[in-house]
């Protein structure tokens, strides 16, 4: 689409993509969808009167700038899309907190190089890597113990690796079955879970509870994961197709999230379908020169800050400094000044070993200045008209 002289309405120079709202969110970093999801979404975590858990060290495996553009075709798409000789590099970058919480109930693990790590012979395509992060409720054993075991449960699958999704879903089967199991650990401590599994160019989402994996691609947010609140549509009335309930938008009135491992006070006998399920998303993605990183987060990140905000924030961190684990922290600091109430737990990896190039906007004879992420939301406005 091409915009003549005679386009009437001017275009305005946006606010900073992070500048604070009322609610510690920007206008400029949500589109309308996201908006709404979040006035859909959001609900807090009822209190809880836990025993003193020790808060475990990180485990590790392994503002907008502005353009004076010439209005004209807003096509970011760059020639390379889709070519297959790209090859991604992975290194990534972490960052937690336990903010304004009594307890640090978070884990997360990086592997950027998983062949090595799994340190055996496999088909397992080169180059691969692993990611995740786990928010624990119900004090910390749950967290703790998927952490330790989720990338085990999936290499000893027998679908390993013939067939991923297949391997993934039954990996978060057999998490949260050896949570009900086990006598060492609270039956009533439970987890969400969010993990990648990257092999080759094909990246792998699993997500099971409300953390949030949000792909870079050329300065614009991709969601790749869903948040499971109860009073989402689709959760709710899985929920209440299995008997179960939602009060003041927790589950049963209990939890603030529709899926989880362990929690087996609430799930009852093994076996038995529950209205609190363990099954997560699948969502596959192939990376492409496109895709510039990847931003995974619990949920006290995302209850005060947007996906495009994060991914705005992101790039701009490493146009200047191109390391992943001073960006996850630029998160989680920008979190805890928009007030989170909740822990906090970031990690950022990079498919590249450059940093994020300035993005070329084509031109023509209008010029305008808007702000980078004005320019996104333009060109999804514009496109949805088409």
């Amino acid at each position: 689409m091409v915009a003549s002289a005679e386009f009437s309405p001017p275009l305005t120079m946006l606010d900073s993509p992070c500048g604070h709202e009322e609610n510690g969110s920007s206008p400029g970093c949500k589109d309308r969808e996201s908006v709404d999801k979040r006035k859909e979404m959001k609900v807090g975590k009822p209190p809880r009167h836990l025993p003193h858990v020790h808060r475990a060290s990180t485990v590790r495996f392994a503002g907008s700038t502005d353009f004076d553009f010439e209005f004209g075709s807003l096509d970011l798409t760059s020639p390379q899309e889709g070519q297959s000789g790209f090859l991604p590099v992975f290194r990534s970058g972490s960052w937690s907190e336990i903010g304004p919480k009594k307890y640090m109930e978070d884990e997360h693990i990086c592997v950027d190089n998983l062949v090595e790590y799994l340190g055996e012979p496999t088909d397992f395509p080169a180059p691969g890597a692993f990611y995740g992060v786990f928010d624990g409720h119900g004090g910390k054993d749950a967290a703790s113990f998927v952490r330790m075991n989720i990338v085990k449960f999936i290499s000893e699958d027998s679908y390993f690796p013939t067939s991923m999704e297949k391997a993934m879903k039954s990996a978060f089967t057999k998490a949260d079955h050896a949570l009900a199991d086990s006598r060492s650990l609270d039956r009533s401590s439970g987890t969400t879970a969010l993990v990648a599994l990257i092999f080759g160019r094909t990246m792998l989402i699993a997500n099971a509870g409300d953390c949030r994996a949000v792909l870079g691609k050329r300065g614009r947010a991709i969601e790749l994961s869903r948040d499971h609140k109860p009073n989402c549509k689709g959760e709710k009335l899985r929920i209440e197709k299995l008997g179960g309930f939602v009060y003041d938008g927790y589950l049963n009135g209990q939890l603030s999230v529709s899926r989880a491992l362990g929690d087996w006070h609430l799930k009852g006998t093994k076996g038995c379908l529950s209205p609190l399920s363990s099954e997560p998303d699948l969502h596959e993605t192939l990376l492409t020169e496109e895709a510039e990183f990847l931003v995974i987060g619990c949920d006290g990140l995302w209850d005060v800050m947007s996906s495009q905000c994060a991914v705005t924030m992101v790039r701009k961190e490493l146009m200047n400094h191109n390391d992943p684990e001073r960006c996850s922290r630029a998160l989680v600091q920008e979190a805890l000044k928009r007030n989170t109430c909740d822990n906090l737990t970031v990690v950022v990896v990079c498919f590249s070993s450059d940093p994020p190039p300035r993005i070329e906007i084509p031109t023509s004879r209008v010029r305008r200045s808007i702000s980078l992420e004005g320019l996104h939301l333009l060109k999804g406005a514009l496109d949805s008209n088409v």
